[in-house]
C-alpha cells in the first residue's frame, strides 16, 4: 500500500508519509531489525538512551550505527525513568545525543503495570515543552490527563491501548473512541497493539498513527509482520478517510425490490 503527500501525518509541523512508528528493541538481531525497518517505512523509529546504554557491553557501537544506515528520522524515549528529574536529564541527554528535539515522554509510575505516571507527567511535559523539545508523551486513555496535556503544549498525545508489551488491542474502547472525538490534536495509540487488525482498528477510529515495538520484534516473522502492521495502519486510515456506513439494526437488502416481479404476471 502506498503513502500519498495528500494525507501526511503532521506533528509539529513537520510532515511524515508514514502513520507508523516502530521501536528497535527486542529483535532477535540487528539484522531482522534492518529488514524490518526497510519493510515497514516508519516515519520514525525509538530508541531509548538508558536502555541501550546500559547495553553498550552487548551492543558496542553497532546499535548506533545502524540507526544512522537505517536513514529513518529517530525518536528517543525517556523508557526506565522513574521520576521527573530523571526523565528531564534523560530527555536532555537523548538531545545532546541524536541532535534532535523530538522526545519519546516516557515516565513510568508502576513497574508491574508499566503504567505512566499520570500524576507527574503534565509537570515533566510541560517542563521539556518549555526547553523546546518537540514532546510526544507516552499516556493513559484518560480524557482529562490528555487534556491538560495539550494545554501545557504537547502537540499530540500518546496513550496507550493496553500495557506495554501485551500484545491485547485496546482494552477500553470507549475511552478511546471517546477521546478521539473529544481531542483535535494528532493522536497516536502507543503500547498494547498485539494484531495488525488491532492497527486498523484505532486508525478506523480516527487514529492519526500508531508506534509498536514488541508485536513486530516477538513474531515468528519480524519482517513479515513489520509490513502487515504498516498494511494494515494505511488500511485503517483510508476506511476513516472513506467514511464507513453507519451500522444497522436490522438487515438491510444489497439489491433492493422494484416493483413486482416479470414472472409473476406470466403464471
Amino acid at each position: 500500500m502506498t503513502h500519498t503527500t495528500d494525507d501526511a501525518l503532521v506533528l509539529y509541523g513537520q510532515r511524515f508519509q508514514s502513520r507508523l512508528l516502530l521501536g528497535t528493541a527486542r529483535y532477535p538481531s540487528p539484522a531482522v531489525l534492518e529488514a524490518a525497518v526497510r519493510r515497514a517505512r516508519p516515519a520514525m523509529v525509538t530508541a531509548s538512551l538508558r536502555r541501550q546504554g546500559s547495553n553498550a557491553a552487548e551492543t558496542g557501537s553497532s546499535f548506533w550505527e545502524l540507526l544512522r544506515q537505517l536513514d529513518v528520522p529517530v525518536l528517543p524515549n525517556t523508557a526506565g525513568c522513574h521520576s521527573l528529574q530523571e526523565a528531564i536529564t534523560t530527555a536532555h541527554m537523548a538531545r545532546e545525543v541524536f541532535d534532535t528535539p523530538w522526545i519519546k515522554l516516557e515516565l513510568i509510575g508502576d513497574d508491574y503495570t508499566l503504567q505512566p505516571d499520570t500524576l507527574n507527567l503534565v509537570q515533566a511535559a510541560e517542563r521539556l515543552v518549555k526547553d523546546g523539545f518537540h514532546v510526544l508523551p507516552y499516556c493513559t486513555e484518560d480524557l482529562v490527563l490528555c487534556q491538560r496535556l495539550v494545554d501545557v503544549g504537547c502537540q499530540a498525545v500518546m496513550p496507550w491501548a493496553a500495557p506495554i508489551g501485551t500484545g491485547r488491542g485496546p482494552v477500553n474502547p470507549y475511552a478511546l473512541q471517546l477521546l478521539r472525538e473529544r481531542l483535535a490534536v494528532p493522536m497516536l495509540v502507543d503500547a498494547g497493539l498485539g494484531l495488525p487488525s488491532h492497527a486498523c482498528q484505532v486508525m478506523e477510529w480516527g487514529y492519526d498513527g500508531v508506534l509498536l515495538n514488541t508485536a513486530v520484534a516477538l513474531a515468528t516473522d519480524p519482517v513479515a509482520m513489520a509490513g502487515a502492521f504498516a498494511d494494515a495502519v494505511a488500511a485503517g486510515r483510508a476506511a476513516r478517510q472513506a467514511g464507513a456506513m453507519a451500522p444497522q439494526e436490522a438487515a438491510q437488502p444489497s439489491t433492493p425490490v422494484l416493483g413486482t416481479p416479470f414472472w409473476h404476471h406470466t403464471q
